[in-house]
């Protein structure tokens, strides 16, 4: 327990062999419960855990039958922490890539009741170019950035960050059943806790590669997979949130900014083609409309932005 409160670690597991034992054998003693969700493992995941169950009274594993995806694995560690009635969840990778000696720094705020969710970050210094992956940070940035802008958390910076905790009593406000089962799980949370008003904060930590770990992320794939589930959210946000449960008139604003950007992007295509292909000049009053219908769309989707940055303020 961490004062007065039992805190649950939940490890999302799918062929983590090499370091799972690592991981098991380090987790802080405050730690009440150890909840390992093994994804369908082929290797010797389930062996060893089992094996580490044996030592460690705390450490529970639960097997799913399918590969369900790393979303669905923690939020089957988040169902059992409902379950046993803990009061703080927290999440690491079966790979170390998230030092236990900083579990205490992710849930302390939320032991506080200072956060209802608190992610790490791991861009918080310079560190982070030198240690990850060059692609992998870049795709890390844009998702980060399309992320503040879907969930309305513009204050976070590392939305990939996997190393989180979260009030089991927010977790209660969610519809577990209804969350990304896969790599977009984080961005899909954090745009479900901004619907529920949830406070959230971020955590420095410290990026850790080359201990051993492997990754099954595609770059390449994943990109444009989370960025249309972002695209999604983000409507999806501005619907639950702004004219269901609330009205706020940024909605006008985006949606006035929209359709003047794209009016004044689609006239100034056309024009283009009428003068690479025919030949055809535009008047100077056609390429003014257009750069007004651009610039007035960019300022009405930017306003929108304020608005938005402003009513999410207390959010963090």
């Amino acid at each position: 327990m961490l004062n007065g409160k039992k805190i649950a670690v939940v490890i999302p597991a799918h062929n983590e062999e090499k370091l799972i034992k690592k991981v098991l054998s380090t987790i802080p003693s405050f730690v009440d419960s150890i909840i390992v969700v093994n994804d369908l493992s082929k290797d010797r995941t389930k062996g060893i855990v089992e094996e580490e169950k044996k030592k460690d009274k705390r450490v529970k594993l639960v097997n799913h039958e399918k590969n369900l995806g790393v979303g669905a694995a923690i939020v089957s560690g988040y169902k059992i922490s409902l379950e046993q009635g803990d009061d703080v969840t927290a999440v690491m990778a079966g790979d170390f890539q998230m030092a236990p000696s900083e579990l205490q720094s992710i849930v302390g705020p939320v032991v506080k009741g200072e956060a209802d969710y608190v992610k790490g970050n791991r861009l918080f210094t310079g560190e982070a170019w030198k240690k990850i992956p060059k692609i992998r940070y870049i795709g890390n940035a844009f998702l980060s950035l399309s992320t503040k802008i879907a969930s309305g958390y513009w204050h976070v910076a590392d939305s990939q960050c996997g190393y989180t905790a979260i009030s089991n009593e927010t977790l209660n406000l969610l519809d577990l059943n209804n969350i990304y089962p896969r790599y977009g799980f984080p961005n899909d949370l954090l745009v479900k806790l901004n619907v529920v008003n949830a406070k959230v904060i971020d955590v420095p930590v410290t990026p850790i590669y080359g201990v051993g770990e492997r990754s099954g992320i595609k770059i390449w794939r994943v990109i444009p997979l989370i960025s249309l589930l972002l695209i999604r959210l983000f409507f999806f946000r501005i619907k639950e949130k702004y004219i269901i449960r609330d009205f706020h008139p940024l909605v006008f604003f985006y949606l006035f900014g929209t359709l003047l950007f794209l009016s004044g992007s689609l006239l100034g295509l056309y024009e283009t083609y009428l003068k690479m292909a025919r030949g055809i000049s535009p008047p100077a009053a056609t390429i003014t409309l257009v750069a007004m219908l651009i610039i007035l769309g960019l300022q009405s989707i930017f306003f929108a932005m304020w608005f938005d940055m402003e009513y999410n303020r207390e959010l963090k």
